[in-house]
């Protein structure tokens, strides 16, 4: 919306932001305020509508990447959500859109129940913390799914590159849903604390003393293993 220029006006007082511009530096020699008129600006909005923002988004930050040298081979993921106020109406099928997102009550990581809200997902580069991917669903979209989906999209990707990627995310991310697509992905996270298994190798390597020392604080072992079908190596720290 800033890129519009007033964010909280009509697009048709669009050109009178830019008049005053350097045009030739922001875009390019013969691009003039007048360009950014109401009809040019909705027919553009249109086209990133059926094109998908999302994927939109996506061509133009990693293009940006690129050009930048933003080293992308680990990649952060995470969800939020955002908690909004006032009366938002649920809508029929019938009226529905596929890009709608419905604001409604879910699991508030914000600590705000009563409100309702919608949830983002976001993924960046370890290197600067650069956005993406980025993804708006639902105010009731669990975690589990919003994993399963982007994993399965980083798969379909990465069979066209040959560069190395690694998915970095929290327990949500290792379930049993998600493991045929884990299997095809390298991915670094968090054991969620109701696999038996892990706490079976903690209770051994407590019971062994069998520790590899980091510093007078920090400790850790290595165990090499096979879980949901998928040759792993979990590193347990105390």
């Amino acid at each position: 919306m800033n890129g519009l220029g007033f964010s909280s006006r009509p697009l048709s007082l669009s050109p009178q932001f830019f008049t005053n511009l350097p045009m030739e530096h922001l875009f390019r020699e013969g691009v003039n305020a007048s360009h950014f008129n109401r009809h040019k600006l909705g027919r553009t909005l249109d086209q990133c509508a059926d094109f998908g923002c999302e994927s939109l988004f996506s061509l133009v930050s990693h293009q940006a990447c690129e050009l930048e040298a933003v080293d992308c081979t680990f990649k952060s993921l995470d969800t939020t959500s955002h908690s909004l106020t006032g009366d938002y109406a649920v809508h029929s099928d019938e009226d529905s859109d596929e890009h709608v997102i419905h604001i409604t009550h879910g699991y508030s990581k914000a600590d705000r129940p009563y409100l309702k809200q919608v949830v983002q997902e976001m993924i960046v580069s370890q290197d600067g913390g650069i956005p993406l991917a980025c993804e708006n669903w639902d105010g009731n979209t669990a975690d589990t799914k919003v994993f399963k989906d982007r994993a399965k999209a980083l798969v379909e990707m990465l069979k066209n590159t040959k560069q190395p990627s690694y998915l970095v995310a929290d327990c949500k991310l290792y379930h049993k849903e998600n493991a045929e697509f884990l299997s095809q992905l390298t991915f670094i996270t968090l054991l969620p604390s109701t696999i038996k298994l892990e706490n079976t190798h903690i209770t051994q390597a407590l019971a062994a003393q069998q520790w590899q020392k980091i510093d007078d604080n920090y400790q850790y072992t290595v165990n090499h293993l096979e879980h949901m079908e998928i040759p792993q190596r979990w590193i347990n720290a105390g």
